[in-house]
């Protein structure tokens, strides 16, 4: 789908993409932005994980005769 919304891009695309970026929002924001940006993504898989978890004991418990 990413792919759909951006279209091919080359190595020289990217660099000055990513020269832009740095010069309109400075390298603070940038390392900022890509430390959240960690962190979400983490807390995201942390939660599926747990969810798939609380899904598999509940199918687990399911299964047993009472």
């Amino acid at each position: 789908m990413i792919g759909l919304l951006i279209p091919s891009l080359g190595g020289w695309e990217w660099v000055i993409l990513a020269a832009a970026a740095l010069i309109l929002f400075g390298g603070a924001k940038l390392a900022n932005f890509g430390k959240n940006a960690g962190k979400a993504i983490r807390e995201f898989k942390e939660e599926t994980s747990a969810i798939k978890k609380e899904e598999a004991e509940a199918a687990d418990d399911a299964e047993k005769p009472k």
